[in-house]
């Protein structure tokens, strides 16, 4: 072989790279998708609910002292049955993901031994009342900007109450449940 068949070859391979390179410029010049200007798909908003109302929604919006006149710890405990994945209730029990919250009502905010809190729960301070516990686990991302707690919350007021109700038996001096 010469070198005259070898500048051949190498220039049929180098035109069908580049007749290939061209013809993928070509294409999509032609084919060009059209972006959308937000990326995504817009999700359906939820309806809001009419002046009326519904029972529900005016149960959520009784007092934290009238929800907790009805509530039931037996009710609670099941309902808490969600938070034993992050956290026991057992007294001297270990921290999980969350800390324990046996005696949690009346306990300073983040002053469980040995439990690494996040930098938003420990700047929070104060101590765990009924209204506090019932306002963190209503929404905890909303009332605790920065927690760590990945947690949606518990939207119905019954069911906090309930837990609250559950979270108190769990302490040897339980704290009196709030009347106003």
């Amino acid at each position: 072989m010469d070198s005259f068949e070898l500048n051949k070859i190498m220039g049929a391979v180098l035109g069908a790279l580049l007749f290939a390179v061209g013809l993928n410029i070509f294409s999509g010049i032609l084919f060009t998708p059209k972006k959308p200007a937000v990326p995504g798909y817009d999700l359906p908003v939820p309806q809001e609910e009419t002046a009326g109302g519904s029972g529900q929604a005016q149960a959520q919006d009784q007092p934290l002292p009238v929800l907790l006149a009805s509530a039931d710890a037996n009710k609670g405990q099941n309902a808490a049955k969600k938070c034993a994945a992050c956290h026991t209730f057992d007294k001297g029990g270990p921290n999980k993901v969350g800390p324990n919250l046996y005696g949690v009502v009346g306990r300073p905010v983040a002053s469980h031994a040995g439990f690494n809190y996040s930098a938003a729960l420990k700047a929070k301070g104060g101590e765990w009342t009924y209204e506090e516990i019932g306002k963190f686990i209503k929404n905890p991302k909303a009332d605790v900007p920065g927690t760590i707690m990945a947690f949606a919350g518990v939207p119905s007021g019954q069911e906090r109450a309930d837990i609250l109700t559950y979270l108190r038996t769990l302490s040897d001096n339980p704290v009196p449940l709030p009347t106003q």
